[in-house]
């Protein structure tokens, strides 16, 4: 069975630009070598706005233009951009059901035995990422390797935690 490995959104306007933190630059070294050792498919994700972002219901919500695509804070971080191994899916909102629909079409291939994500943010798009993932694929083991993800807040990322153990999601490294 295939194993995968989702990095959700390792960009630079979520590590160290618009909407950085220490935690998210902090777990920047484990997520890279994650991807370098794991034995599976590697696939990356990225948070994609255009020139009118903030005419979006999200922007009105969050007025912080961010990942606005070709911009540097688009881009994925520099060690995470090293160990990508195919095209990152570009993704408009917090869940990507392009990937979902991918993976599925996928797993009627070949199964799928388990997939897990980390990045950022956990509170956000890793949990939005989780739940369209445990809906394509209800049979497929979901995990999130909490070490390797980062929230808002430190509290939001263990919100997010116990709402994703709530749903059948397996949390590694708490």
């Amino acid at each position: 069975m295939q194993r995968m490995l989702i990095v959700v959104d390792m960009q630079n306007d979520f590590i160290d630009g618009a909407l950085g933190s220490p935690e998210a630059r902090a777990i920047v070294g484990r997520v890279a070598d994650k991807m370098r050792g794991f034995q599976g498919r590697v696939i990356t994700t990225r948070d994609t706005h255009e020139a009118q972002y903030l005419s979006t219901q999200e922007g009105r919500k969050l007025p912080v233009p961010h990942c606005l695509r070709g911009t540097e804070g688009w881009r994925l971080h520099p060690l995470i951009e090293a160990q990508r191994r195919e095209e990152p899916f570009d993704k408009p909102v917090f869940g990507s059901a392009a990937l979902g629909q991918a993976l599925a079409e996928e797993n009627a291939r070949e199964p799928i035995g388990s997939i897990e994500l980390v990045g950022l943010c956990t509170d956000i798009c890793v949990i939005s990422n989780a739940l369209l993932l445990r809906a394509f694929l209800p049979e497929t083991e979901i995990i999130v390797d909490a070490s390797c993800c980062a929230g808002v807040s430190p509290q939001s990322h263990k919100t997010a935690l116990e709402a994703m153990k709530a749903c059948q999601v397996r949390i590694d490294n708490e």
